[in-house]
């Protein structure tokens, strides 16, 4: 049975940058979708109308000066207060009527964060996007041994403690990567719900650019598996020095035991000097280990000082 969510304050967030052509239109439906809802939209130094067209259509309209969409979402969860926050995309590509059901799945399920995995409509994805997210999809699944259909959704539903314990260091695109990535490695309950994903409203384009950006969101995925499991990564790197100096080592070995002699005294050296970093970095990696436990026993604590509600 479904559990009403009007006693609860909620807050819709929308980063905006540019978005004159569909803000109006964003702002006006969710507050359709959720009238008891204060709707909050957070300008980018947009350079068109996008900030007369939100509070035209009623939005409580706030800068942030630092460009970049991770800059704009880290403001809006450190300033807005509410039991329940409904994080979207400004651009009018998703369905501000599916909100109460996200909502709804939240609370029955007790969970941290709902994502609204997009289910695009035909021609709503570039071809290379559709690609891109496929792909870091499916590296995230491997590297962290747990995915999501859509990590890079900008639908999102979130409880008070997810929003006010995540520490979000990204500056760009990359920060629906961050937010996916922190769930995963801290076990914050959450789950996914299909949305449909819209064609951009006619004058609309998408400021996501395919190389640019796809490069930051890998480095960005790269960067977090080095701190989330510095173990792993050493301990590969362990081997591959370690397998490198047996196959150099093993003819001078051979010939030692055979003459007695040591030839090659230059590749003799470059043996020790892989053997001696392939144990720094196994020693490393498991002090290293130590130091990220310890760093994700205080994220979680932290995660817990924050009630679920107001």
């Amino acid at each position: 049975m479904a559990l009403s969510f009007h006693k609860y304050s909620i807050a819709v967030l929308i980063p905006c940058y540019n978005e004159g052509v569909a803000i109006a239109s964003v702002v006006t439906a969710f507050r359709t979708a959720l009238p008891t809802a204060s709707i909050y939209v957070y300008d980018n130094n947009s350079t068109d109308d996008s900030v007369d067209q939100a509070q035209l259509a009623g939005a409580i309209v706030r800068i942030e000066s630092l460009q970049g969409k991770g800059h704009v979402i880290r403001r809006m969860f450190a300033d807005v207060e509410a039991d329940i926050y409904v994080m979207v995309d400004g651009d009018a590509t998703y369905p501000a009527e599916k909100a109460p059901g996200l909502i709804e799945h939240l609370l029955t399920h007790q969970l941290d964060m709902v994502v609204g995995a997009r289910v695009p409509e035909e021609g709503a994805y570039r071809h290379r996007h559709e690609l891109g997210n496929r792909f870091f999809n499916t590296v995230v699944a491997r590297l962290f041994g747990q995915g999501m259909q859509d990590i890079f959704s900008g639908y999102r539903v979130f409880t008070r403690r997810f929003v006010k314990s995540f520490p979000g260091f990204s500056s760009g695109f990359e920060i629906e990567t961050e937010l996916s990535v922190h769930a995963l490695d801290a076990r914050i309950p959450f789950s996914e719900a299909q949305v449909p994903y819209l064609a951009r409203p006619k004058g609309s384009e998408s400021k996501l650019n395919t190389y640019h950006d796809g490069s930051r969101i890998l480095w960005t995925v790269l960067k977090l598996y080095t701190q989330i499991k510095p173990f792993k990564l050493l301990c590969w790197c362990s081997v591959l020095l370690l397998l490198a100096s047996l196959i150099l080592g093993y003819p001078l070995v051979f010939t030692w035991i055979e003459t007695g002699l040591v030839p090659r005294i230059p590749t003799a050296i470059i043996v020790m000097g892989l053997l001696v970093f392939a144990f720094l970095s196994l020693t490393c990696g498991i002090l290293l280990e130590g130091v990220t436990q310890a760093r994700r026993e205080n994220r979680r604590l932290h995660y817990l000082k924050f009630p679920q509600f107001q």
